[in-house]
């Protein structure tokens, strides 16, 4: 390739409308015409390649932002190089001006077919040239801008989206346990109480509270009381692991967990699952009288719900079952089914050890 610049000399005061112009033709004649057509246009660079086969490697080299091309050249004619051109990523947008010496109307057709955006008969007007270069060239511009702008400002609103999601999860989740917070619960818990009277399906309930949590605070104090309930979460977090499961701190020492399609037997093999992993983390309470380290009591219930009831009566359930769990000497879980129908959402029925 040889490239041959109307005005190397010269600064254009149009950096981002500079026309560059990448002219293919086998004919050095040709492009000498075209070269002292344009050599006094400051916003013109022009470059030119004599062999078509090095027009696409050319292209990728110079960036023009619009072709010349002669339709008719040896081994390569001007249509195949066209579609050529067309069917490649990087120069497929780029504007094409097809140079013949005929006007035949049959051959301008073939032009067009081939992707060609424009055809001038040679050797063309200076004028008409000039203008159609400039038009071509600040179209292809103009949507280069375009897909930037809109890359732009997609990724502007990819991130916006990101942020506002990391937004709603601050909002959502406890700082200290990084678990969801009482917030979140109290959103997603009537959602699965609704859900579950729909399908007709139990749903189970279990709250937990770290026992003798206070004695715990105030004799290893509060620093040590934060990395006790970040471990007691983690153990829960590590037992309840089904995607629609909820897992909340739901205040202080105390946690709760909703599990959807999940009857009595269930919810307290889980209840039992978590009161042991707590247990395991053997984190030392010697100010305990239960045990040597820190424990857990829970509370399980769970109901197949009926349309028009209120979900706090579930919660209530597996409030009583815990505080019957404290009572009985912590360190435990105890459980119940609730009934709950339209005409008394308050009428229970304890079906377990509770």
């Amino acid at each position: 390739m040889s490239a041959i610049v109307a005005n190397e000399s010269v600064i254009s005061p149009y950096p981002d409308r500079l026309v560059m112009v990448l002219l293919v033709d086998d004919q050095p004649f040709v492009a000498e015409i075209i070269r002292r057509q344009l050599i006094s246009e400051h916003d013109i660079n022009f470059h030119y390649c004599v062999n078509p086969a090095e027009a696409l490697s050319a292209a990728e080299a110079i960036g023009p932002t619009v072709v010349l091309l002669d339709l008719v050249m040896p081994g390569i004619d001007g249509l195949t190089l066209c579609q050529m051109f067309r069917n490649h990523p990087a120069a497929r947008d780029l504007p094409v001006v097809m140079l013949s010496s005929t006007e035949d109307p049959a051959v301008k057709a073939k032009a067009f077919g081939a992707g060609a955006n424009d055809y001038l008969v040679k050797p063309p007007d200076k004028i008409e040239l000039i203008a159609r270069l400039r038009y071509h060239s600040a179209s292809y511009i103009n949507k280069l801008q375009r897909d930037d702008a809109y890359r732009a400002l997609r990724a502007s609103q990819m991130r916006l989206e990101e942020l506002n999601m990391e937004l709603l999860n601050l909002a959502n989740l406890d700082g200290l346990t990084g678990l969801s917070n009482r917030r979140y619960f109290d959103q997603r818990y009537p959602e699965e109480w609704a859900r579950a009277a729909r399908s007709k399906k139990p749903i189970s309930l279990i709250m937990l509270d770290v026992d003798r949590f206070k004695l715990f605070n105030d004799n290893y104090g509060h620093l040590s009381g934060d990395d006790c309930l970040k471990q007691v979460a983690l153990a829960i977090k590590q037992v309840v692991v089904r995607p629609g499961d909820i897992v909340a701190r739901y205040g202080g020492e105390e946690f709760i967990i909703a599990l959807p399609d999940t009857a009595l037997d269930g919810a307290g093999s889980v209840a039992e699952k978590i009161r042991v992993a707590v247990e395991d983390l053997a984190i030392p309470h010697a100010f305990s009288d239960i045990s040597g380290y820190v424990t857990a009591s829970l509370g399980v219930a769970d109901c197949i719900p009926q349309p028009g009831t209120d979900p706090v009566v579930l919660i209530k359930q597996a409030d009583q079952c815990l505080y019957r769990a404290k009572r009985l000497g912590r360190n435990q879980a105890r459980a119940a089914t609730l009934i709950a129908d339209v005409s008394s959402a308050d009428r229970q029925a304890e079906l377990g050890p509770c």
